[in-house]
């Protein structure tokens, strides 16, 4: 059976894309990393592939604001590409700046206008957090075909400064959580609310992740490349992994690849 085949979009500042190619690949994709401007100089098609990852790092070095720069190339020189892409329901994932490159283009929480209407912005803390955190999934379609399989709590690792996530007012909240967008929020193991350091940013309702209202959009915070094998997590016998020795980051990307298939 031929491979779907995965993009993993990077640029100036991108470093977390051979670990994302990697993660794509061990899920059974065939995947590949690509500089922005072969798309913007229309080399290759989006449209060529059945899944794009938007990795994390610190694109553009994070000027202006982290993810803006890259958000609007896509926006404004690559709308037209990516609106297919979505429109064909295929799926995207946005990782840490991928996230924030995903809301700062208005792709999520989904606009047709591309509306900006939430954004990631500086940790309550002020500071850089890079630590494990628990996630509670939450029953959405967008969880369904992202997170099928998965605990309902599971940790991954978290690495950013700019990752609180707030909407413009609370009547985008209230739709966001209203249309079962919110996908994974930062917790404790007893599915509880949860405070600094388990909520490493501050965000909104603890949101750390969120789909756009098909369910094919995905961005969140937290790295799950970072967490594919047992060994990766600090506490190999933490029972998170499966039975082979995988973890829970590594099935986020088989449901995307499964989904296509």
């Amino acid at each position: 059976m031929t491979k779907p085949k995965a993009i993993v979009l990077r640029t100036a500042g991108t470093n977390c894309d051979y670990e994302t190619k990697a993660a794509l690949e061990l899920a059974g994709a065939a995947a590949e990393r690509v500089h922005i401007n072969r798309l913007i100089n229309r080399d290759i098609a989006l449209s060529d592939y059945q899944i794009l990852a938007i990795p994390g790092g610190f694109s553009y070095g994070d000027d202006i604001a982290s993810g803006k720069i890259l958000a609007n190339e896509l926006k404004y020189r690559l709308g037209d590409m990516v609106r297919e892409f979505d429109a064909a329901g295929k799926p995207v994932i946005g990782i840490c700046n991928g996230f924030q490159v995903l809301v700062k283009m208005g792709l999520l929480p989904g606009d047709k206008y591309y509306k900006l209407n939430t954004t990631l912005t500086f940790n309550d803390s002020g500071f850089f957090e890079c630590r494990w955190v628990y996630l509670k999934k939450s029953n959405t379609k967008g969880s369904r075909l992202w997170l099928e399989g998965l605990p309902d709590v599971f940790p991954l690792p978290v690495a950013h400064g700019e990752g609180k996530f707030i909407t413009m007012d609370k009547t985008v909240l209230d739709a966001i959580e209203g249309n079962k967008q919110v996908i994974v929020r930062y917790s404790d193991t007893a599915c509880e609310t949860a405070a600094y350091p388990l909520n490493p940013n501050g965000s909104a309702n603890n949101i750390a992740g969120i789909c756009n209202a098909k369910g094919n959009v995905f961005g969140l915070m937290p790295h799950p490349e970072r967490f594919v094998y047992r060994w990766q997590h600090p506490d190999h016998r933490s029972g998170f992994s499966d039975d082979d020795g995988f973890g829970p980051g590594l099935k986020i990307f088989k449901n995307a690849v499964h989904s296509v298939k």
